[in-house]
C-alpha cells in the first residue's frame, strides 16, 4: 500500500467545474491544491453533462477499453489532509475512483454513479469540459 507522507501529495483528476478558472477550482486550491499537468483519459469513458446545478457538472463515465473517448482532464496534486477533506466534501452522484489516463498513470478522480445519469446529455463528442462550455456559450450569444 503507497500511503503519502504529509509533506507528500496525491494527484486527482478534475474533468469540470474544478478546473483551472472554472467556480469550484477554490475548492482544490484552498486545500493546498497545485495544477500538475494536463492530460488526456484513454478512450474508455463517456462524458456527460449532469442535470442540476449551479454550477453545471459534468460527470465521467468508464465503460469498455477502446468503445468511448478520450477527454481533456487536469491533474492537481493536493496535500494528503487536503485531499481527504476535499474527498469528504463530494456531494453523489459524484465519487471519487480510479481514472485511466493515456500517458498510463492512475490516479484518482472524479467519476459518476450510473444513477446520476438521469436527465443527463451525453457530451462525449465534445472531448471535454471547456469545449462543452464554450459551445454552450457560442449557442446563446447572437
Amino acid at each position: 500500500m503507497n500511503i503519502a507522507t504529509k509533506d507528500e501529495k496525491i494527484e486527482i483528476v478534475v474533468v469540470g467545474a474544478h478546473l483551472s478558472g472554472m467556480p469550484l477550482n477554490h475548492e482544490l486550491t484552498t486545500r493546498g491544491g497545485v495544477f500538475a499537468r494536463k492530460a488526456k483519459t484513454e478512450n474508455s469513458y463517456r462524458f456527460f453533462a449532469l442535470a442540476g446545478g449551479p454550477p453545471k457538472r459534468p460527470g465521467l463515465l468508464r465503460i469498455a477499453s477502446g468503445e468511448g473517448h478520450a477527454i481533456e482532464t487536469e491533474v492537481w496534486a493536493l496535500p494528503p489532509a487536503g485531499f481527504g477533506d476535499f474527498v469528504a466534501s463530494i456531494p453523489a452522484p459524484l465519487g471519487i475512483g480510479t481514472i485511466l489516463l493515456a500517458d498510463g498513470t492512475r490516479p484518482k478522480g472524479f467519476l459518476v454513479e450510473p444513477e446520476g445519469l438521469a436527465g443527463a446529455q451525453d457530451i462525449s463528442e465534445f472531448g471535454g469540459w471547456r469545449a462543452y462550455v464554450t459551445a454552450l456559450v457560442a449557442d446563446v450569444t447572437p
